[in-house]
């Protein structure tokens, strides 16, 4: 993936501007240019207050504008950014009622995601720009406590940097990197190693309770040059990580972009707790993009919130002085991200809910949209196509259309080798979301489908050797794409950066599928805390699995083995490719020199190409 910088992910919504009225206990969702009669629920039931409350965010990848295509189950997450500040501002001023403590954490990648974020976006109409540089503005109105780095603020330098200068100083030492690093200038121009943002926060809350907090990042190998992550195993044995967790605050924060389960929480759990045995530990992860929550022992609490804006967690704790060993009593809660939910909550109306600022910002972004040309639209979709609600293949499934129509539609436009009969072989993880009915715009394309990739072909392959390469590729899965020590020997250090970076990204999205079996209509979440921690019931949709890679219909060839054809794949999979089709035949040895360019098509511009033919 050479043309697409760091592996970046892509995930990009659209936003309505409609109101929405008020049905005693429903309230219909906002389309983009209409009322629709659908409805949807209202939470089972009030939160659960304590002494301390914690609203929690990650993974929002810059999806600001929220999710507001009319299939379900996107209208549950239809709420934008400035929707979110009104709730946050009311739920401030009932913290205050109830005289309790309300903080506000955000566990990191802020980047690569939807709309105004996207660096796809920068790259068409801004070049030169810094990713989310705009859309931080946004970001930076909500009063957070504390925010930790992800792994996606390190894929380039020049967004860490921006992190560094700018959205780190704005929240004045509440922005964490506790284990990352990047390196600058200083005032006598010598190159430094310095933290992105700060190591550790010590605060007291309104209530006068004391808070240690950190931000702590996965070990993490795919992180930009000039910047650098040091293990959750060494920081702990930092000096200034002992001297911080020596004084006993009235709560320890953990907030970070690390997954709360079979991750390394524990080492930093039990760092604290071999110092203070009882002191309350709140633990906010992310990274699987997923909804979890479990217990290390009674006096703490992990929780992950989800991603891209579809949930927001919520923590709270009873506390007792500190002098008892007793389990405390804590609850937790997923609260799906829409006007219902954020209205039902705050005990207000239509009329009463929304808020000047919560206004400008929606209408920022909506500038920020229309200024980046998002509302392009390429055609209309006649259905829905989803990456895992419907199996591979069949006709719901967006890979097999992606794969078997709009690909070979999209480059068959622009190349001298239309008509030559040819296989497409292309990774499943480069469509990262589904496609829904209706129209169709360049927003929907970026986040259908966000890699830069060229493709390549090598020809006169003969037929049988191209058609064992899939179920090869396949058996070995895309977990060898990240090389070994003695095959980067020949690589370029950026390349096995990237190599590395996708392994992770797989990773991640591994990490949710094998949580989709609770997808539903919005989510029926399991996870090991006691309780129900959804705040809207929903009812179920199905999931299946999907392969590593895919493939177009097999060409025509008469029934001739030996035939030669064009077999044609995107640049990132070009090693691992040519070594599977060394391995499925013999007769030649295949290398990089074998390989050209097939269309001058970027991936990230197919679906539209294909769109403008087959959807109008």
């Amino acid at each position: 993936m050479r043309s697409f910088t760091a592996g970046l992910i892509v995930l990009i919504g659209t936003l309505s501007a409609s109101g929405v009225r008020f049905d005693e206990s429903q309230w219909p969702i906002r389309t983009p240019s209409s009322w629709n009669s659908q409805r949807l629920s209202t939470p089972s039931r009030p939160l659960q207050w304590g002494d301390i409350n914690v609203i929690s965010t990650t993974d929002t990848h810059g999806w600001l504008l929220g999710h507001q295509h009319e299939s379900f189950p996107e209208p549950n997450y239809s709420g934008t950014w400035g929707d979110y500040a009104a709730f946050v501002s009311h739920m401030k001023e009932l913290a205050e009622e109830k005289d309790v403590d309300l903080l506000l954490v955000d566990s990191g990648d802020l980047h690569d995601g939807s709309s105004p974020s996207e660096r796809a976006c920068r790259m068409d109409f801004r070049l030169g720009g810094v990713d989310a540089q705009d859309s931080n503005e946004f970001f930076k109105q909500i009063p957070y406590d504390v925010l930790a780095i992800g792994n996606h603020e390190l894929y380039i330098y020049a967004n860490t940097y921006d992190m560094h200068k700018n959205f780190a100083q704005h929240f004045k030492g509440r922005y964490l990197s506790s284990n990352v690093n990047i390196t600058v200038f200083d005032a006598n121009n010598q190159s430094v190693s310095v933290p992105v943002g700060s190591r550790f926060r010590k605060f007291t809350t309104r209530k006068g309770r004391r808070v240690t907090a950190f931000g702590v990042l996965i070990n993490w190998a795919g992180n930009d040059v000039n910047t650098t992550v040091q293990t959750v195993e060494d920081m702990i044995r930092e000096p200034w990580f002992v001297d911080a967790i020596a004084e006993e605050p009235d709560v320890f924060l953990l907030v970070g972009h690390m997954p709360i389960a079979r991750d390394r929480w524990p080492i930093v759990f039990n760092a604290i707790r071999d110092v203070h045995p009882t002191t309350p530990i709140l633990i906010f992860g992310g990274h699987l993009h997923v909804r979890d929550c479990l217990q290390l022992d009674g006096r703490s609490m992990s929780l992950a919130s989800g991603r891209y804006m579809e949930t927001l967690g919520w923590m709270s704790v009873d506390l007792d002085g500190g002098n008892s060993t007793q389990p405390l009593n804590f609850s937790r809660r997923y609260l799906d991200a829409n006007l219902v939910t954020y209205r039902y909550h705050t005990n207000r109306t239509e009329q009463t809910f929304d808020t000047a600022e919560g206004r400008n910002i929606t209408e920022g972004l909506l500038e920020l949209e229309e200024r980046f040309g998002l509302k392009y639209q390429y055609g209309v979709a006649p259905q829905d196509y989803t990456m895992t609600r419907s199996p591979y293949p069949s006709n719901g499934s967006i890979l097999t259309m992606v794969v078997e129509d709009a690909v070979p539609t999209a480059l068959s436009l622009n190349t001298s080798r239309a008509g030559i009969p040819s296989l497409l072989i292309i990774s499943s993880g480069s469509q990262r979301f589904d496609i829904y009915k209706g129209p169709f715009t360049k927003n929907d394309q970026l986040t259908a489908s966000p890699f830069v990739n060229q493709y390549i072909y090598i020809p006169d392959v003969p037929f049988s050797a191209a058609m064992k390469v899939l179920p090869e590729l396949n058996r070995a899965g895309a977990e060898h794409l990240w090389p070994g020590e003695a095959e980067t020997a020949h690589k370029e250090e950026g390349e096995s950066r990237q190599m590395r970076v996708w392994w992770h990204e797989r990773e991640v999205e591994k990490g949710y599928l094998e949580r989709r079996g609770e997808r539903t209509l919005g989510y029926v979440t399991a996870d090991a805390c006691p309780g129900i921690g959804d705040d809207t019931p929903h009812a179920p949709l199905p999931a299946y699995p999907i392969p590593d890679f895919i493939a177009s219909r097999a060409p025509d060839v008469g029934g001739d083995p030996t035939a030669p054809i064009d077999l044609i794949f995107v640049d990132f999979i070009e090693a691992q490719l040519i070594r599977t089709l060394n391995t499925v035949q013999t007769s030649r040895m295949y290398s990089r020199a074998d390989t050209r360019v097939y269309s001058p098509v970027r991936s990230n511009e197919v679906l539209g190409l294909f769109a403008e033919v087959a959807w109008n």
